[in-house]
């Protein structure tokens, strides 16, 4: 036990110690947010509050986890444990659980993860004749979730003409066809996909009133971690729970509102105070993690917001190193500009390459410092690549256990009935599906009533390899009702000849996909153990709920630690590293061209609220890299600077050329920065072109450079001779070493000075000789 109040600030004790009534958290980037919320709760259960009456809700189960644990540091494990603190998806699937009777599901309804809600859709788009080029299923996914996510059920969606019209404008007119089959079937299967999770307690509590009564009885406080990032769904559910006595306490950050894509609106955060009048605001402006430097250039940024909590971030730690910017001549040049910084300093300053992240807009962007790290042998990790629980081997063994917990699940079992090979091919599953659909219930159900009935019409040898499969399954069922988690997953694995069929593959993929087996059974086991333990359920089924709802940020392995993380902006909010790149700062690519010229000022807000958090990230120091030309789509464009560079007061920044004087030095240094007319607050206009007049001057002075001092060879390749320097609009500077061959096919063997060396045909090279 500690006393949790000494090391507080002012402003952070006072949002600890004041808990009744609704309260807004404004927590600036590094502010200390997580330690004030969970203090609060500590302060709560130190005032004598039942700890089951406290409702905390946040986004990752790692992040509910660490909460717990400090908890748990101040008040004792035994308190701890009975608090209802989790994300919004596992509290709310556990209250579906208990009143499934409401529902129309049973307790033991299946989770669908994305990849399955993805393959139903697809599934009904076939069956409904319509064109995959067309209905891409991914659209689809995508329009269902938005739907849910805004509490707009199928018969609502039906009704609406506004969206129908829109589908229609998409040439996808019976989308809403396909919501209303796809909820069917998922009624079928007995199972909800992620937005259910939210989208039916809400309809619940609308249709239930006793229910909803008996929960705000329940839960005395409401705290909400991130409330910026809250979608429709989750504001009606918080609002509704605080609906009788207001003790509603937010905590979030305006500023790193970036998730609008998934639905996160920000107005949620902007209408707290009127949704609440007699609400109490904090405001937590230190920041702990960043250097002054960092905090007041990306104060610098935000600044242009117009649309925001004013607050002032400021950190009390060292000045730190200016913001260093790199221009590259090439999106190659830029990769291996970052990779020779990161193999200088991690060096020179003793860091490790844990230390480093490298941040871009799109996940498309890492293929190059992937290759440019290679080249010097520094490890790496893809935040946010194929996760350990998406693997084929893995998704095959989960789904033996979705089936043997809920016998309705169809996406599970059509996994599953022929893996490994039990001659039930393809064609038979599709009569089953057929017949299942036709009588309103699942293959389980068809499939059980063999050989009595047989809708499917199938034949007596594919009939006896079912009745097979389906004695094998009951087993499993009968072993589930006596045994732990692992101790039925460990059969499921042996009886079911996975771990056989895995272990006879002996190519390296199948000795991986083998081990993968193992760690998942080691997982299993640690789950059983602490279950039994901590008193709680430990069978297969709890450990099903447990992995359907972890996170991106729920799991990093040991060995992942000491590298180099590549992800995008999005996939690094909530994290820190000392040394931070990022990544294309160019314009129509960090701001995102995706909308071009329709983008409106919300959305130019947000992409500058992504900047914002990508600079926050660091605690040391900044880079920001930028490519004079880059391929996209497979066609070379020029790029200009993004406007967010020109928005960082020059203060706060140091130029590099990367020692290339035939280059102009960097747009970004001293006072060559053009800034906008209106100062922050002002009109509210959108950065225009005329805000890069400086940069655009300045690249088409590179270009006119280049022009002057060179020869263009591309008309002419008998003109490359051996030892001349050249340069490439890909591949930069370099010499020639060979030429050989005879016109038109010449070909010449080219050193690149970054590009290492190449063998190019003269005729397509297009080479420019370097006087």
């Amino acid at each position: 036990m500690f006393d949790y109040l000494e090391n507080l600030n002012a402003a952070q004790r006072e949002a600890v110690i004041r808990t009744e009534g609704p309260s807004l958290i404004v927590a600036g980037a590094g502010s200390g947010k997580t330690r004030v919320l969970t203090f609060r709760i500590a302060h709560l259960l130190k005032q004598g509050v039942r700890p089951s009456s406290i409702l905390a809700l946040t986004f990752t189960n790692k992040a509910a986890g660490e909460m717990k644990e400090r908890i748990a540091a101040v008040v004792g494990t035994s308190l701890a444990r009975y608090l209802w603190m989790g994300t919004f998806h596992s509290i709310f699937a556990r209250i579906l659980r208990i009143e499934h009777e409401a529902t129309g599901f049973p307790a033991d309804y299946t989770i669908f993860d994305a990849a399955d809600s993805k393959n139903l859709v697809r599934t009904i788009i076939k069956e409904a004749g319509l064109e995959e080029t067309v209905y891409k299923p991914g659209v689809i996914t995508s329009r269902i979730s938005m739907a849910k996510n805004n509490l707009i059920t199928p018969a609502v969606y039906s009704r609406n003409e506004e969206i129908r019209e829109y589908d229609r404008s998409i040439n996808m007119p019976r989308t809403a066809e396909l919501y209303r089959e796809y909820t069917r079937r998922s009624k079928l299967s007995s199972a909800m996909d992620f937005d259910d999770l939210l989208l039916i307690p809400n309809l619940m509590f609308r249709d239930h009133l006793d229910i909803l009564d008996r929960y705000q009885k329940k839960f005395d406080y409401v705290l909400v971690d991130e409330y910026q990032d809250t979608n429709f769904a989750q504001y009606q559910l918080i609002n509704l729970l605080a609906a009788q006595h207001h003790n509603i306490c937010v905590v979030g950050d305006d500023a790193q509102s970036i998730y609008a894509f998934r639905g996160a609106r920000i107005e949620n955060i902007f209408s707290f105070q009127r949704d609440y009048p007699e609400h109490n605001v904090f405001k937590l402006e230190q920041n702990y993690r960043s250097t002054q430097t960092i905090v007041n250039a990306a104060n610098s940024v935000i600044a242009y917001n117009h649309r925001q909590i004013r607050k002032v971030v400021f950190s009390e730690k060292e000045k730190g190193a200016p913001i260093r910017v790199l221009y590259a001549l090439t999106d190659i040049e830029e990769g291996l500009q970052v990779s020779a910084l990161i193999a200088e300093t991690q060096l020179r300053d003793h860091f490790s390459f844990g230390d480093y992240a490298i941040l871009y807009r799109t996940n498309a962007q890492s293929r190059i410092f992937e290759e440019s790290l290679r080249k010097r042998n520094i490890p790496y990790k893809i935040y946010g690549g194929l996760s350990f629980y998406q693997r084929k081997e893995i998704r095959d063994l989960l789904a033996y256990f979705r089936l043997i917990v809920n016998s309705d699940d169809n996406e599970a079992l059509k996994r599953i009935i022929n893996y490994p090979a039990r001659g039930i091919g393809g064609t038979t599953v599709t009569k089953l599906e057929k017949a299942a659909s036709g009588m309103g219930t699942s293959i389980w159900n068809v499939i059980s009533r063999l050989p009595e009935e047989n809708p499917a019409e199938l034949n007596r040898g594919t009939t006896t390899k079912i009745l097979n499969f389906i004695a094998l399954m009951e087993g499993f069922k009968t072993l589930s009702e006596t045994r732990n988690g692992f101790e039925l997953a460990k059969r499921v694995a042996v009886e079911t000849e996975i771990q056989k069929d895995l272990y006879n593959d002996r190519s390296p993929e199948g000795l991986s996909r083998y081990q993968n087996i193992g760690e998942l059974l080691n997982a299993i086991q640690e789950f059983s153990t602490n279950a039994a333990e901590e008193g709680r359920p430990g069978g297969i089924g709890d450990y099903l709920q447990d992995v359907a709802l972890l996170t991106d940020q729920d799991h990093e392995k040991p060995e992942d630690q000491d590298k180099v993380t590549l992800m995008t902006v999005h996939s690094a909010k909530g994290l820190e590293f000392r040394n931070v790149f990022i990544a294309g700062l160019e314009r129509n690519l960090f701001p995102s061209g995706q909308a071009g010229e329709m983008m409106t000022q919300e959305e130019y807000e947000e992409e500058r609220r992504l900047f914002y958090v990508a600079l926050t990230r660091a605690k040391e120091r900044v880079y920001l890299s930028w490519a004079g030309q880059r391929y996209r789509w497979g066609k070379l464009e020029y790029c200009q600077p993004s406007p967010f560079l020109s928005e960082i007061d020059s203060v706060w920044l140091e130029s590099a050329d990367m020692g290339r004087s035939h280059h102009p030095r960097t747009p970004l240094h001293g006072s060559s920065i053009a800034r906008e007319a209106d100062s922050p607050g002002g009109t509210g206009r959108l950065p225009t072109p005329g805000l890069q007049e400086n940069f655009s001057r300045k690249i088409a002075s590179l270009r006119e450079t280049s022009n002057t001092s060179s020869g263009f060879a591309g008309d002419d390749p008998s003109a490359i001779l051996p030892g001349m320097n050249v340069e490439h609009q890909r591949f930069g500077h370099g010499k020639v070493l060979q030429v050989e061959g005879t016109p038109p096919d010449l070909k010449a063997t080219v050193f690149f000075h970054n590009a290492g060396q190449k063998q190019l045909l003269l005729r397509y090279a297009r080479l420019k000789i370097v006087r």
